[in-house]
């Protein structure tokens, strides 16, 4: 007997469509817009960055009322990465970040992009650099990207060192070496101010 195809036996884990970014439900976005809230979980990637900077500029055209950053985000593509920190730079509302989870790679110049940082007691910090995806193309587009690259991990360089007061040689030798702070290394490297308790 002939199964129907909605009832395949043979199916393989390749065989089903991508699993999107998560995503919170449309309620839990409406009361998180309504305390100026965004939380953000997961790699930061180009859609992630488009709709967190567009939530962003929104909040920050409907009233002056500080805004509050709850991130989670063990990675980031630099790209993405930088188009949150330009809105962060842009919205003219305080910004107040607090680290809920880990924070990794890339997505530190994003944490690093607020006024004031806090963080829970289990928070991480890892200071790494940002994977390279890798280019396609010519030869000529390869080395452009890997131009761009570098003076992205630059701008990172340089953004975690004026938030944190740490000497660029030092922000460099630490993310090289992947190096990991809890909440309370993190404190006295200056990447947060305070510890969030109850």
């Amino acid at each position: 007997m002939e199964h129907s195809s909605r009832f395949r036996y043979d199916r393989r884990p390749d065989d089903d469509p991508p699993v999107p970014p998560a995503q919170h439900a449309p309620w839990l976005d409406e009361q998180l817009f309504g305390r100026r809230m965004v939380f953000l979980r997961g790699v930061i990637e180009p859609e992630m960055a488009g709709r967190a900077a567009a939530t962003l500029l929104a909040l920050d055209a409907i009233g002056a009322d500080p805004i509050t950053l709850h991130l989670a985000a063990e990675e980031g593509q630099l790209a993405a990465v930088f188009t949150l920190v330009d809105a962060l730079d842009a919205v003219q509302a305080p910004i107040h970040a607090t680290a809920v989870g880990q924070i990794g790679g890339a997505a530190i110049g994003v944490f690093c992009a607020a006024q004031t940082r806090s963080a829970f007691a289990h928070a991480r910090f890892r200071l790494s650099e940002p994977k390279v995806t890798s280019p396609g193309g010519t030869a000529d587009q390869v080395v452009a990207e890997a131009g761009r690259y570098l003076r992205d991990l630059e701008d990172l360089v340089l953004r975690i060192a004026a938030a944190t007061g740490q000497p660029r040689s030092r922000v460099e030798d630490d993310l090289s070496a992947g190096r990991v702070l809890s909440a309370e290394e993190a404190v006295e490297y200056g990447l947060i101010s305070s510890i969030t308790t109850r």
